[in-house]
């Protein structure tokens, strides 16, 4: 007889964590990215240790918003395409759709960049043929690999982050010093220290994730036997949001806090001697190898490498995602490619426009900035979008936002905005 326990999704009674942890886990992960460490970097080499406490600020903003993204998909059975195609009009969802499109390719040619750089530094060589063979290992593996046994391959490639861990290990850092510029910062209006706070939100609070995760909790749902959406199978909810909760938290506090070991590395040695102007993360890894040694250095810059490996499929998934629903295609990477060509045609174009990037004449240092504004000017629209959405009982059923989420989930919106403004009165001072 088919009983309720029959029809609840199949874990055990006490998952272990790593069971637990998926789409939380991989997106706070990709977080981090190369552009990524290019901007922390960049803080901690101009700031010192004064912008360290952004990463704190930011931490229950960006792991709320990502909940929220999280609870859409798991209870719609919808990414948030899916949901801007079918309950807002359609310049909205295909106008946000686009822009974060174009601000995901930028951003793929930027890490790629960024990843053959940081080969060349450690074994010499061609950069543009890793870039090349970087971009086709990345599109084949996400292509081709049986959906189970790619998440698990990047699950393991979130080890590479602890890397920048170890660096901070590696140099002399007074912590003291940094204790108490995380409790007690000197704030600024300075235009340089506003762009940093902008900068730094902008890249932990990226559009691309809020698509990623949404999308997977989709694909999660559908490859779990016995698993529905939570509004045809409101009794799978409880334990579906304790495990959503946690995974999203800690994927977060995991980007987080390596973020803030990235800022306290380069704190402690560049800004420390004198280096202040970083623009790319590898320049950031060849400047340690010079005041922090060659382990540091090789360290850093292989951290680079296994981030990218990371953060690339999630930024031509997350845009494959968002074209095929809003296009009602078949998607996700669950399916075989003959069963989904369009979705993983946008995977593989994608993917070939950032290596092609890298070929151009154009700046990536400009196009990282241009991606950067972007996705802060598509980020307050796509929040506002999942928080009218996520608090509707006609798309939400029962389970509709709690009120704590609800001040979170607003309360980072209006960051967001506010720092969309102030990039845009920096620009007119």
């Amino acid at each position: 007889m088919d009983t309720l326990a029959s029809r609840l999704v199949k874990q055990p009674e006490r998952p272990k964590l790593l069971q637990i942890m998926g789409p939380g886990l991989i997106t706070g992960a990709s977080d981090d990215d190369p552009s990524g460490i290019a901007t922390y970097s960049q803080v901690g080499a101009q700031f010192g240790y004064g912008l360290a406490w952004t990463l704190l600020f930011s931490y229950p903003l960006m792991a709320a918003i990502q909940e929220i993204s999280a609870r859409i998909g798991r209870v719609t059975g919808y990414g948030i395409a899916g949901n801007l195609r079918r309950h807002y009009p359609a310049w909205l969802s295909s106008g946000i759709v686009g822009l974060l499109l174009i601000a995901n390719v930028i951003n793929l040619g930027a890490d790629l960049g960024a990843m053959g750089a940081a080969l060349k530094l450690l074994i010499a060589g061609p950069a543009l043929l890793y870039v090349c063979l970087f971009g086709l290992f990345s599109a084949v593996l996400e292509i081709f690999t049986r959906y189970a046994r790619y998440v698990s391959i990047l699950k393991w490639l979130c080890l590479s982050l602890f890397s920048y861990v170890i660096c901070a290990f590696l140099v002399r850092v007074p912590w003291i010093a940094v204790g108490w510029a995380v409790v007690w910062p000197r704030l600024s209006v300075e235009p340089d220290y506003v762009m940093a706070i902008v900068a730094v939100l902008g890249t932990t609070i990226s559009p691309y994730l809020f698509f990623w995760q949404a999308g997977q909790e989709v694909e999660d749902e559908k490859e779990r036997q016995g698993s529905r959406p939570l509004i045809r199978a409101p009794e799978q909810a409880p334990s579906e949001f304790v495990r959503i909760r946690i995974d999203t938290y800690l994927g977060m506090a995991l980007s987080n806090v390596i973020a803030f070991f990235i800022v306290i590395t380069t704190a402690a040695t560049l800004h420390a001697h004198g280096v202040t102007n970083i623009q790319t993360s590898a320049q950031a890894a060849e400047a340690l190898r010079a005041v922090a040694g060659g382990f540091t250095f090789v360290v850093f810059a292989a951290g680079i490498i296994g981030t990218g490996l990371l953060t690339l499929p999630v930024l031509s998934g997350s845009a494959a995602y968002a074209v095929g629903e809003l296009f009602s295609w078949h998607v996700g990477l669950a399916r075989r490619p003959f069963r989904a060509k369009a979705f993983y045609t946008v995977i593989a174009a994608a993917t070939a426009i950032g290596v092609g990037l890298n070929f151009t004449a154009i700046d990536p240092v400009k196009a990282l900035y241009w991606s950067a504004v972007l996705n802060g000017v598509v980020a307050v629209p796509v929040m506002i979008a999942m928080m009218h959405l996520s608090m509707r009982p006609g798309i939400m059923a029962g389970f509709t936002l709690p009120l704590p989420l609800q001040i979170l989930g607003w309360l980072g919106t209006i960051v967001m905005t506010i720092t969309v403004v102030a990039l845009a009165a920096t620009w007119l001072r």
